[in-house]
């Protein structure tokens, strides 16, 4: 049983071992961004499972300036004058906030005048300017605005594959801090609700509003690998999916068919939809690029705001990410796990099969966790789970071909097929540092020995000789493994076997049976003796004899020689006792001339096992060489109720 614990305890370590080391190397190619695509894709897939069934805010409406609106103006960009004549329509209506999502940093004449009139009497109109950066140009505010908060940067946060998931709140510019376009529009709704925003009492370096603190994204949160998270960033959740705010066209405001309460109490946000002028955004809703799923830079400033609403008057947080340590710990955890699937499967299918169903748990886990709120990362744990499992396993299904190489080379060719199965079965009870380990049981021990072999071996060529022992010693090998036994030695014509190893026997009936088979196997020896005797002496060889004895008792088994030639046998008092059975004088043991082919003797330790099925001839105690103490002695005739005739 110990034995057993410390190989238990020695897999479990080295799995656990190899489970760290697969998260760790997943982890190092994790780092390199090389994997990041793949979580995006994983994440966006978490943003279309968890799509809103409200539809869309029913705070925020659209006004859209269409291809349609654009042809019937007759010109892009639509004038100053049209702009400040919807901008009045819109604030008689008394909505609370109003984005303008269009330049105007230069006049456009007619009605710059106008324009610039309707904007500064109606503070709760916010415009835009373009912070840009790189190879991006920055657009200014208008003129008219220029310093006030009325002004507000509509840059967009692009990745690297095209996909908007995240927004931008503040950002430095300069000496001064510049608010996003959907920060000043949410800002303006949430102050008539008493909804401001202020520090995190936590954390001051944390944006709160009202009872939700928004967790500002880092450059490693979820899936992402040194993002850059200038400014104040977050994840846009688009809880409302891909439905977009109720809108009207320009066109619409302008001839009076828009409903005064449609737009009273509402953010509206003012922007271009139209094809020809390029606007357009991909988010996770796209797939691929289909522009049928982009949706126009108005209507992603929308699903900003509303998620900034959100998260002011109903608690909604945003989507939060684990630290990078609970990551790594994370990812780390499912390494082990893979390792331990590696270490109970032990077969590539197994493996297969619970590879596929740990991803599918892990997969669920993931939705579950992303519905509360939460991005935890995929395709690290996936990946470390698969990576550990199949490594374990190759390593364990490799020490398992070179202990089961081991064992066949011992034993395949000396014991039957079914005892070569179970020592293979039972190999973490066998084996012990990659070795058979020694064990004392008690097992019966056999020698044979040629009778007339000297005088028939001076009448043969080597090569005859060798031809003649090896038809006897196939016969009689053969017998042994049959019944049982395995063969431990040939030294020239002789035979050691032993019964009952290499798996010790846990009852007396055991090993009764052990004793039974090496004397019925001595006993068919005999019989198959007959047949080759006769067979030869047709053919003029030589015929022989053979002396037998047998001895039940405790010996020790184990493996002898180096790891090259290694051996497996058995040693002890039984052993010696055995093999003086075999070479008892002839004096000793009187033999009728013709009576019998094989002598074959046992002694007391053996007959008590044996029972009431053979016919023993007791020849009475005798001396053997070695040992002190005298020996009972019986030669076996033969079966209960055979003929026991020559």
């Amino acid at each position: 049983m110990s034995t057993l614990l410390k190989l238990g305890q020695s897999l479990i370590a080295v799995s656990i071992l190899a489970g760290i080391l697969g998260a760790l190397s997943i982890l190092g190619i994790r780092s390199t961004s090389i994997i990041e695509s793949l979580e995006l894709t994983v994440y966006d897939w978490l943003i279309q499972s968890r799509r809103g069934a409200e539809g869309a805010d029913p705070r925020i409406v659209l006004i859209t300036v269409t291809e349609q609106d654009i042809l019937r103006q007759g010109r892009w960009p639509i004038t100053d004058a049209i702009l400040a004549e919807a901008l009045t329509r819109l604030m008689q209506f008394q909505p609370r906030a109003v984005g303008l999502d269009i330049y105007r940093d230069i006049p456009v004449d007619p009605g710059h005048t106008d324009l610039n009139r309707v904007l500064v009497e109606h503070p709760q109109i916010i415009t835009v300017t373009k912070l840009g950066g790189g190879t991006v140009a920055s657009i200014p505010p208008p003129p008219a605005l220029a310093g006030t908060e009325q002004v507000a940067f509509n840059d967009i946060l692009i990745d690297s594959d095209g996909i908007v998931r995240r927004g931008l709140l503040f950002q430095e510019a300069g000496e001064q801090t510049a608010y996003a376009f959907a920060l000043r529009l949410a800002l303006l709704f949430l102050a008539e609700e008493g909804v401001g925003a202020q520090p995190d009492p936590d954390d001051p370096e944390q944006l709160r509003l009202g009872p939700t603190t928004l967790q500002r994204f880092g450059p490693y949160d979820g899936g992402y690998v040194r993002a850059d998270a200038g400014g104040y960033q977050l994840l846009v959740d688009f809880h409302h999916g891909h439905s977009l705010p109720r809108s009207f066209s320009l066109t619409a405001l302008l001839t009076g068919q828009v409903d005064a309460e449609a737009i009273r109490n509402k953010i509206v946000l003012f922007g271009v939809t139209a094809e020809s002028v390029p606007d357009l955004f991909h988010t996770p809703f796209s797939s691929g690029n289909d522009t049928g799923r982009m949706i126009p830079g108005v209507a992603v400033h929308a699903h900003i705001v509303s998620q900034l609403l959100g998260a002011g008057l109903e608690g909604r947080r945003p989507i939060d990410t684990p630290s990078e340590l609970q990551e790594w710990l994370w990812t780390i955890l499912w390494g082990v796990l893979g390792a331990g699937l590696g270490v109970w499967s032990r077969s590539p299918w197994r493996l297969a099969l619970g590879s596929v169903g740990g991803l599918c748990i892990l997969g669920i886990m993931m939705v579950v966790v992303f519905d509360q709120g939460w991005w935890i990362p995929l395709v690290p744990p996936s990946l470390a789970w698969v990576l550990s499992g199949s490594v374990v396993t190759i390593w364990v299904l490799s020490r398992e071909r070179k202990e089961r190489a081991l064992l066949m080379h011992l034993f395949s060719k000396h014991v039957s097929g079914e005892v070569a199965e179970a020592v293979w079965r039972q190999r973490e009870q066998f084996l012990q540092n990659g070795r058979p380990r020694s064990q004392q049981l008690v097992a019966t021990v056999f020698f044979s020995d040629f009778k007339g072999y000297t005088a028939a071996s001076e009448k043969m060529t080597p090569e005859a000789l060798m031809e003649w022992v090896n038809a006897y010693l196939d016969v009689m090998a053969g017998l042994v493994i049959k019944h049982g036994g395995v063969i431990d030695d040939y030294a020239g014509d002789a035979i050691k076997a032993n019964f009952g190893v290499p798996l010790p026997r846990n009852s007396e009936e055991e090993i009764a049976q052990d004793a039974v088979n090496a004397v019925t196997c001595a006993l068919a020896m005999e019989g198959q003796m007959h047949r080759l005797n006769f067979r030869h002496q047709q053919d003029g060889l030589a015929t022989i004899g053979m002396r037998i004895g047998i001895h039940t008792g405790l010996v020790v088994a184990g493996s002898v020689g180096t790891s090259d030639r290694l051996k497996y046998t058995t040693v002890g008092d039984a052993v010696n006792t055995a093999a003086r059975l075999e070479s008892l004088d002839r004096d000793v043991v009187q033999e009728t001339p013709g009576r019998r082919l094989c002598r074959i003797l046992i002694d007391e330790s053996t007959k008590r096992y044996l029972g009431d099925r053979f016919v023993l001839d007791k020849i009475g105690e005798v001396s053997v060489k070695g040992k002190e103490q005298t020996l009972m002695v019986y030669r076996v005739i033969s079966h209960v109720g055979e003929d026991t005739a020559t």
